[in-house]
Parts: C-alpha cells; sequence; structure tokens
C-alpha cells in the first residue's frame, strides 16, 4: 500500500469509468464530499495513463477506477502504474464481484473494493475512511501498537451504518437519519430529526436509539428547568 504524499488542501480524485454518465454522477458524488475534489474524468484505461503522466497527475491523490475498461482492465491499469513508478492510491469502483478479481485487487494493492451498483453514502464511507487513512499516517518517526491498529483500522472503520440492520429495520431510513444528524449544527432531539427527515417520531426515535447502539450515535442529555431531560443525538 502505497499514500499519495500530496500536500495540504483537498484531495485530490481521478473518476476513471467507461460509462461517462456513470463517471459524471461519480464525480459529483466526490464533489459532495468534504475533503475531496475531482480533479478529472477518463474514459478508458489510455485516458487515465495520460492524465496521470501528464502535468495534472504529479497532484493526483486517489484513482475511483472502474476494472471494465474498452482498452484494457482496470488492474492490468494498476500493474502498468506501479511498473512506471505511479504510486497513487486506487479504489476500485466496478461491478466486478468476483473472488479472484477481489483478490487481484487486494495484491496489486487497491486500498478498497467498491462494487456496483451502490449509493452515496457507499462511497462517501469509502471516501471519509481514505481521508481517515491519510490523517493517520501523518508524521515522521515510528509508531506505537495504538497508532498502527489505528492506521490499518482507518478504511474498515468508515461505515454509512450499521454491517447488519436486525430485522424490520430499512438501511434507506437509517441513511436519512444519519444525513440529518451529519448536516446539522449540532445534537438534535427525536422531534427534530423526525421534522427534517419528513419521519413519524416513533420512527426516527426507533433508528436512533438502533445507530446509537451500534456506536454510531453519541446521546446526550439537556435539561431544563422543570420535567424530564431531553434526549439529544449528534453523530459520532
Amino acid at each position: 500500500m502505497t499514500l499519495g504524499t500530496g500536500p495540504g488542501g483537498p484531495l485530490e480524485v481521478l473518476v476513471v469509468d467507461d460509462d461517462v454518465r456513470v463517471a459524471r454522477v461519480n464525480a459529483a458524488y466526490v464533489g459532495k464530499v468534504a475533503g475531496f475534489r475531482v480533479a478529472g474524468q477518463a474514459h478508458t484505461a489510455a485516458e487515465a495513463l495520460a492524465f496521470l503522466e501528464g502535468p495534472q497527475g504529479a497532484h493526483v491523490d486517489l484513482v475511483l477506477l472502474d476494472h471494465y475498461l474498452p482498452d484494457e482492465t482496470g488492474l492490468s491499469l494498476v500493474r502498468r502504474l506501479r511498473q512506471l513508478g505511479h504510486h497513487t492510491d486506487i479504489i476500485m469502483v466496478t461491478a466486478a464481484r468476483d473472488i479472484a478479481t477481489v483478490q487481484a485487487a487486494m495484491r496489486h494493492g487497491a486500498l478498497q473494493y467498491l462494487v456496483k451498483p451502490f449509493t452515496f453514502a457507499g462511497l462517501r464511507a469509502k471516501l471519509e475512511g481514505y481521508a481517515a487513512l491519510r490523517r493517520a499516517l501523518e508524521g515522521d518517526g515510528e509508531a506505537g501498537q495504538d497508532q498502527v491498529d489505528r492506521i490499518f483500522g482507518a478504511l474498515g472503520g468508515a461505515s454509512a451504518g450499521p454491517a447488519k440492520l436486525p430485522k424490520g429495520h430499512s438501511a434507506l431510513t437509517a441513511d436519512l437519519v444519519r444525513e440529518v444528524l451529519r448536516g446539522a449544527e449540532g445534537p438534535l432531539s427525536a422531534q427534530e430529526v423526525a421534522e427534517r427527515s419528513s419521519l413519524s417520531r416513533q420512527t426516527a426515535q426507533r433508528y436512533l436509539k438502533l445507530l446509537e447502539r451500534t456506536g454510531r450515535v453519541r446521546l446526550s442529555l439537556k435539561y431544563g428547568e422543570t420535567g424530564r431531560p431531553e434526549h439529544r443525538y449528534d453523530w459520532v
């Protein structure tokens, strides 16, 4: 695994997909994630290689790479990039889901693997995990075990929500509650979450409790002059 070494500022991303429309959607998703900026788009392996070898390529931190490209596979392109001395980080974004391809991606240094079709929340989780990894690797010197654990856990730690929701719960509803909390300037009550997400208060409360149990949401109490304290929730 080789991490990009660009200076501070937004992380620059090259989006590579043979479908122009898909590339545009993925680029729009990247542009919505804080701390990331789209450096460019490519639709073939040759275009991607030309971009990375051009003047803009030196600033690219991350490539979102499709496997099924018209001139060669994404993994073949990764091998060529490494042979040419390009150490840009790679996240595979592809419909290829066979185990052999996934294993090959790992062996060739892909940091993450996102299977199509995916949601904005799914891609954002991968990007946030990548940003966390970059932060964990900042600085020089030796790393203690705690820091090593943080480095190796950074990519796996970011998730859009609980890995497996209990029966009767919807991943889309969980993502909706997550979006409301992430966009808030401070902790919210269940009623405020319900109003902003157009859910019933009961539904909002149920998902907030679920997210709190899984460690995604932090619960705090707001005490008024009289009566019971109000439960407030914010995203961890």
